[in-house]
């Protein structure tokens, strides 16, 4: 997403973790599948505000021509606000941040994109030194492989968060970026979509980000990130992995012997070990995340034909391994209590499912999973 974040679960969505990427923002009354508060409301001082910017992206070159079509349609979007203020600094664990990033159906889907579009990606490789393997696993952890580009209009988010002040000076730079992007003819306002932050495209680029990495690698003149056709997007994330010091023929790095030490490392206590390279941190350039880079790195093996990691991660603070967390979710489900899913990770759903069911059981409702509720359930 090239935002600079912190996490161990992302705030990009690309994992479908939260609405900040991928598009993933819901149904709620609006057209085109946009959540209704993610559709323009009326707010007078962020036309007073808008009035105000107007004159001083001018002054940075953005004709008036440009500002009226970026404008046009384009307001004061709540939601994003709204999603801003909710975000929040908490961590998963390495497990269920791998149980998300590498799912079997991220994997298969990741090698169906890899055969689907093999052709581009090894001419990508070819020119920039980047892996297939690792530049489908961001598409894939970016944008479920352009499934999840997002449809949030970037002037409205942009300019909506340039409003609303609390990164005010990032987000004007990003949206005086958007601008420019139109100025110069890449993409027309109405295509010009993404996350309700202004991440863009297959592999999630912000405007800034996008001005000094995106390339146009299919010759028409113009750097679709955008298109349905993702070449542009692919060959953009290998330049920038490139331009920050990818190492052509060096890999990300792998799992070693649990005993092992010595510039080693081990995100979670218990689980497994990496050994790193340089193209290790390359890739937290791109998000500054050990998990995240762990999960491009896992992704792109698996996707290439490699197994699951080798060593099994410890049972959590409750005593449960993802397969008794899998076994409680399946047994939820089983008694109609909705999980969402059977993945091993304790989300808002499951512990949704979970008070539902000690609510019905006339239990003490806390949400909480437990060797005793698995027990109860099998």
């Amino acid at each position: 997403m090239l935002l600079t974040r912190r996490h161990f679960g992302f705030s990009a969505a690309a994992l479908s973790l939260s609405a900040c990427a991928g598009g993933i923002t819901g149904s709620s009354g609006a057209s085109g599948g946009v959540s209704s508060d993610l559709v323009p409301a009326a707010n007078g001082k962020y036309d007073a505000w808008v009035a105000s910017f107007r004159t001083r992206a001018a002054q940075q070159g953005i004709s008036d021509q440009v500002l009226t079509a970026g404008f046009r349609g384009a307001g004061y979007l709540p939601g994003v606000v709204t999603r801003d203020r909710n975000q929040t600094e908490f961590k998963r664990s390495l497990e269920d941040y791998l149980s998300i990033a590498v799912s079997d159906e991220r994997v298969s889907q990741g090698r169906a994109a890899l055969s689907r579009h093999r052709g581009v990606l090894n001419a990508i490789e070819s020119q920039y030194g980047v892996d297939a393997e690792i530049v489908t696993a961001i598409w894939g952890l970016e944008s479920f492989y352009g499934a999840r580009r997002g449809s949030v209009p970037v002037i409205s988010a942009t300019s909506t968060l340039a409003f609303d002040g609390r990164r005010g000076a990032f987000f004007e730079k990003q949206l005086i970026a958007a601008l420019r992007i139109l100025q110069n003819g890449d993409i027309t306002a109405d295509r010009m979509t993404g996350s309700w932050a202004g991440a863009m495209g297959h592999t999630q680029f912000i405007p800034t980000s996008y001005q000094t990495f995106a390339v146009d690698f299919t010759g028409d003149g113009r750097r679709d990130i955008w298109s349905d056709d993702p070449s542009d997007a692919l060959a953009s994330a290998a330049a920038y992995l490139q331009r920050n010091g990818w190492t052509r023929g060096q890999s990300w790095g792998r799992e070693v012997a649990p005993g092992a030490s010595g510039g080693t490392l081990q995100p979670q206590a218990g689980g497994p070990r990496f050994a790193t390279t340089s193209n290790f941190r390359v890739i937290k350039r791109y998000n500054n995340s050990d998990a995240y880079a762990i999960g491009v790195g896992h992704l792109a093996d698996r996707i290439g034909g490699a197994g699951p990691l080798r060593t099994a991660f410890p049972p959590d603070a409750d005593g449960l391994t993802k397969n008794d967390r899998i076994a409680l979710q399946e047994g939820l489900s089983r008694r109609g209590y909705d999980t969402g899913g059977s993945d091993g990770v304790i989300g808002p759903n499951t512990r949704k499912a979970i008070s539902a069911y000690q609510s019905g059981q006339g239990l003490p409702v806390t949400g909480d999973p437990s060797q005793e509720l698995l027990q109860r359930l099998n």
